[in-house]
């Protein structure tokens, strides 16, 4: 979908949260997703067992940190509305070299649940940094992307 404007500035170009008060309460759904790239170092690692570093378990505790972010997401993000969410899952799978972190977010409400997915497909993609740092510091998070919404005006992925 493509828009003339910008939705979070007014008329003068003051950032502004979007008025959602008209709007109809749908079930939202969104799915997003991290890849980080896994040297062999780590990837070795990772294959025998989860990794349990000084810091914990590393996929359970990255789990952990994106449902946290995405939760937390309106704190991170100015503009985003504060949501109650219906869900929250957080999935990790290693393919060949990568860590696919997939965040799957679910509410009852007037706006999309777009910004806590991405949120907490990266805050979880960056947790997997911070716990395998210390065996190598050459991983990479490569992307982070909306795979699909559902819900609201227009339907994506």
């Amino acid at each position: 979908m493509t828009t003339n404007k910008f939705t979070h500035l007014d008329a003068s170009g003051n950032p502004k949260m979007v008025d959602v008060g008209e709007k109809n309460i749908t079930q939202r759904l969104a799915v997003a997703q991290s890849m980080v790239v896994l040297p062999d170092a780590v990837l070795e690692l990772l294959k025998s067992d989860e990794i349990h570093t000084k810091k914990g378990p590393v996929f359970q505790t990255a789990i952990l940190a994106g449902i946290m972010a995405a939760k937390k997401t309106a704190d991170l993000i100015p503009l985003c509305h504060p949501l109650a969410l219906n869900r929250c899952d957080v999935d990790i799978v290693l393919n060949e070299n990568k860590a696919e972190v997939t965040c799957t977010v679910g509410c009852s409400g007037k706006t999309g649940v777009e910004m806590e997915a991405l949120t907490g497909a990266s805050v979880a993609a960056l947790t997997i940094y911070d716990m395998c740092k210390a065996f190598s510091h050459d991983i990479v998070i490569e992307s982070t992307r909306l795979k699909r919404k559902t819900g609201g005006k227009s339907d994506f992925g």
